[in-house]
């Protein structure tokens, strides 16, 4: 048994107008949806979802208009970006105050005594340190 193995036709991109012109075909001539879409060179699948998406726009059928979905598609982008934009806000902030020498090395191989931030790999600048002798907090 041989198979025929079709080459994959490139995507093709097509203005409203034509689109609209194919529908228009479709209704007036009395053709086929297939028959319409062999005369074009087009695959049927493709016009029977233009003719689908002109009865929604039309309000002949349910589902969402060309509008609709152009404003659903914006929505998701927009969404996307702000949670982006959320999840780099959420990322710790880089020590920015006083990175001082110490700061690319990890916790374990800084030198003792020093006062260590919340934030790992930052030194708490000198004059923030606490001193010798004197006790912290309330008290």
């Amino acid at each position: 048994m041989t198979e025929q193995v079709r080459e994959r036709r490139p995507r093709r991109s097509f203005s409203k107008q034509f689109k609209d012109e194919v529908v228009d075909l479709v209704r007036t001539s009395g053709k086929s949806v297939a028959g319409v879409a062999r005369d074009l060179d087009l695959t049927e699948t493709a016009v029977r979802e233009w003719v689908r998406q002109a009865e929604v726009d039309a309000g002949q059928r349910a589902g969402l208009t060309t509008a609709e979905r152009e404003e659903l598609s914006a929505l998701r982008t927009e969404n996307r970006t702000v949670r982006e934009e959320r999840d780099i806000l959420k990322r710790p902030a880089p020590c920015s105050r006083f990175p001082g020498p110490l700061a690319g090395l990890p916790v374990a191989g800084r030198l003792r005594g020093a006062a260590q931030s919340s934030q790992a790999g930052c030194v708490s600048p000198p004059w923030r340190r606490p001193l010798p002798g004197i006790r912290q907090g309330g008290g």
